[in-house]
């Protein structure tokens, strides 16, 4: 798979997985700007919708510029759009995460929720605002590689909500009734839960790659390093042969 092939893949995928939560917080804010009829699912919302209408399109920038963070190729050629992005992205995130926290917290819960999903909100929305806290310090100190390790642990915990639509989706197949707390905790951490191993996934494989890397870059930089001495070498053995010819032949 080449560069190209592999970042239409990635953003391609990204956008996918965000593509359900974006139509689901899209309709929300519908609902609230159009003063729909309160039901028991959005009765929270409409109650007090600041915190959400600042969440749901924070969290739809998050997850559609965000999906361009994580192409390689597309780094290195547009290195100058990914520090633009990544700007954008540092409030936004941390919008999402602060938001989410607060909902979580204050927020009733509706049918279905309960102990078990509530503290699963509050360790997530905790780890997603602390990795982008330490992506935050380890771009200040220049150290590129471990900022970019939190961002995405940052950003998988965010797509949890595009993931979780996919461990929902055997239980509303096979069973008629809602879930209730046990289940959906159990469906709904799930979905943090895969996001988060393969986060960690990519982390290491990433890690194992950079010694390959460092140690062809030393490789290469020596070659060329050999290549460019000889054939300076080679330049003054002439030039000095030359000069040593052109004082043979004066009288």
């Amino acid at each position: 798979m080449n560069a190209n092939t592999k970042d239409r893949f990635i953003i391609g995928g990204l956008l996918l997985l965000g593509l359900v939560p974006a139509l689901a917080g899209s309709m929300r804010l519908s609902q609230i700007a159009t003063g729909a009829a309160v039901t028991p699912e959005n009765a929270r919302f409409i109650a007090a919708p600041l915190p959400v209408l600042l969440h749901i399109p924070a969290a739809i920038l998050y997850s559609v510029l965000g999906a361009f963070q994580f192409a390689p190729a597309f780094r290195r050629r547009h290195r100058g759009l990914h520090r633009v992005i990544g700007a954008l992205l540092i409030p936004a995130s941390l919008l999402v995460a602060i938001t989410g926290l607060w909902m979580t917290h204050f927020y009733p819960w509706p049918a279905g929720d309960g102990v078990m999903l509530y503290l699963e909100r509050l360790i997530v929305g905790t780890a997603m605002l602390a990795s982008i806290v330490f992506g935050l310090n380890a771009i200040r100190r220049r150290a590129f590689v471990a900022h970019g390790e939190w961002m995405l642990r940052a950003f998988a915990i965010g797509l949890g909500a595009g993931t979780q639509v996919f461990t929902h989706l055997p239980w509303f197949v096979l069973v008629e009734h809602k879930p209730g707390e046990l289940a959906r905790g159990i469906m709904m951490g799930a979905g943090w839960l895969i996001n988060i191993v393969f986060a960690e996934v990519v982390i290491r494989r990433g890690r194992a790659r950079q010694p390959v890397m460092r140690a062809t870059t030393l490789r290469t930089t020596g070659a060329t390093m050999a290549t460019v001495g000889n054939a300076t070498g080679h330049v003054v053995r002439q030039l000095r042969n030359q000069a040593e010819g052109n004082a043979a032949l004066q009288p």
